[in-house]
């Protein structure tokens, strides 16, 4: 009888307590109880945080860095007064959502305050102000949310749940890929067969978990605050049908798992659960960040194979450290360890190069992987990696030696693993944090960048607003009003910018009627300068007026 007992404790309590340790550790040193990390930005707003208008508008038009969702109830516009002027549920398209407002509300400054889902699946909460007339005390949105309140709690149990996962799917991999191709015959396959389960079992609660916690975590309620309607609006997303499509693939794995693990299934068995498995592996990049990537297509697959490299390399070590060091003899040892390197440098060469081309697409520059929270995080696993490597060379090393170092092998082997939960735990705080090819434009950006100014002819006023001001692409948004500043209606508008200086000839910018006193546009200014920018608007048949500016772009 082989003995599966260490220091007097079965070898799974004492890799469960171990592993249950470093995720306790994680949690409550590690990730810090900070608001949840929205993955959209607002790029733009209509009317400008902080603008001052002539006339309250007719609606307010928010633009993010990316397709966003609703989180029912959560986008408000307050007035002055305390009430709220928003009118009817806000209108989605894509990246745009716009909110229809009373334009017969007071003078003074306007609440706007959002909530919304980003495109991989976060939420966004913000609120920001505008001035209609003359600024005056901001107002509070006591009937909501608070905009952007977030409960810690469930923000630590989202992170918590995702380690769980990746931890559920090494301890997974592992066992079957070293039960079905390095398995000595003599050895008893109980233990090792017991923590593929496990691992199974894991994945399947943090999965489930995953789901039941995904309602709260956008809304912005605690852990208690779990509807059947919140969990349906959740599986009728993204997010929602990843996790259900990676539930039907464990569980038709789960059939096969049984004569795969007991040494029984044959070589189809093995096949058809391999597609199951790298069908698993695309569950987790299609519900976050990589789905909506710059270039979707090629993070996915990076990602899917940086996963299923983590899971192999991580998993068999953890094979390697609880059974064949300390079961397999020198013969067994002898055979099994040239194949294991091998599988060990082809799945660290993977990890590389996905990691690398997955990092380049979701930083974007040196200063977003400098000055960002999503760039140190990533600087901080690849140090860890490079540790986990360098104890993986140091066990690999010893293992060439004769048996006495095979207990500080094993202790190598178990150092590796230590340093690799810590870097999973780094994983899971990355893919909730905002990425840096995001985060480097923040809504402050949308304060400080824009131009402002009123427009006067004499049949009536223009109010521009130009986002950013900078080269290349901006927004403009135009708001016609009578001369004593009530909205006008136009029928036809056009506008050029141009840049005599440089010799650019006037650009004609298209521009797209929102309501009868609003139109928008979007023109790529090629380099900085002095711009001089004409309008056109035509009222009637017979009334058209020009005005003119000069905008100085950075």
């Amino acid at each position: 009888m082989v003995d599966m007992t260490v220091a007097g404790h079965p070898w799974w309590v004492r890799v469960g307590a171990g592993l249950g340790a470093l995720m306790v550790t994680f949690a409550l040193l590690v990730v810090p109880a900070t608001p949840a990390a929205a993955h959209a930005v607002l790029v733009s707003s209509s009317p400008v945080a902080n603008a001052v208008v002539p006339a309250a508008p007719a609606e307010v038009v928010l633009t993010f860095s990316e397709p966003v969702r609703k989180v029912p109830d959560r986008i408000r516009v307050i007035a002055p007064d305390g009430s709220r002027v928003d009118r009817g549920e806000p209108s989605f398209e894509g990246s745009v959502v716009t909110i229809e407002v009373d334009p017969s509300g007071p003078r003074g400054t306007y609440l706007v305050s959002y909530r919304v889902i980003s495109a991989d699946s976060h939420p966004l909460p913000g609120a920001y102000t505008y001035s209609v007339g003359a600024p005056s005390a901001p107002p509070t949105d006591s009937g909501g949310d608070g905009g952007d309140r977030v409960n810690t709690v469930v923000d630590r149990a989202v992170k918590v749940v995702k380690y769980l996962s990746y931890a559920g799917l090494l301890l997974l991999v592992g066992p079957v890929l070293v039960l079905s191709l390095l398995w000595p015959r003599r050895l008893t396959r109980t233990g090792a067969v017991r923590l593929a389960w496990t691992g199974f079992g894991v994945l399947v609660v943090a999965t489930v978990g995953a789901i039941v916690l995904q309602a709260p975590y956008t809304a912005g309620g605690g852990l208690l605050d779990v509807t059947g309607s919140g969990v349906r609006d959740v599986l009728g997303s993204s997010f929602g049908a990843a996790h259900l499509v990676r539930l039907g693939l464990l569980a038709a794995g789960a059939f096969l798992l049984w004569p795969v693990l007991a040494g029984t299934g044959g070589r189809s068995d093995r096949v058809i659960l391999a597609v199951l498995g790298a069908a698993l592996l695309f569950t987790w990049p299609v519900a976050g960040h990589p789905a909506v990537s710059p270039a979707p297509a090629v993070s996915v697959v990076v990602d899917a194979v940086h996963l299923g490299s983590m899971a192999v390399w991580l998993g068999g070590l953890a094979m390697l450290g609880g059974f064949l060091l300390r079961l397999a003899d020198d013969r067994e040892l002898g055979a099994i360890m040239p194949v294991w390197s091998r599988w060990a440098a082809f799945a660290i060469s993977a990890l590389v190069l996905a990691g690398t081309v997955g990092g380049l697409i979701e930083v974007g520059s040196v200063e977003a992987l400098l000055d960002t929270t999503y760039g140190r995080l990533l600087l901080a696993k690849l140090g860890l990696f490079v540790a986990a490597v360098v104890a993986a060379v140091v066990a690999r090393q010893l293992l060439h030696r004769q048996e006495p170092a095979r207990r500080p092998a094993r202790r190598a082997v178990w150092a590796e693993l230590a340093v690799a939960a810590v870097v999973l735990g780094v994983s899971a705080t990355l893919v909730q944090t905002t990425p840096a090819r995001t985060a480097v434009t923040d809504v402050a950006g949308i304060e400080a960048t824009y131009y402002s100014a009123s427009l006067t002819s004499s049949i009536f006023n223009v109010q521009l607003e130009m986002d950013p001001a900078e080269r290349g692409n901006n927004t403009i948004h135009l708001y016609a009003y009578t001369p004593d500043n009530k909205p006008l209606p136009v029928l036809e508008w056009s506008a050029t910018a141009a840049l005599p200086s440089e010799g650019i000839e006037p650009l004609e910018i298209p521009l797209l009627p929102l309501t009868d006193n609003h139109a928008t546009g979007e023109i790529n200014l090629p380099t900085a300068g002095e711009w001089q920018f004409r309008f056109t608007l035509r009222i009637s048949d017979i009334d058209q007026a020009t005005v003119t500016t000069t905008v100085p772009v950075k």
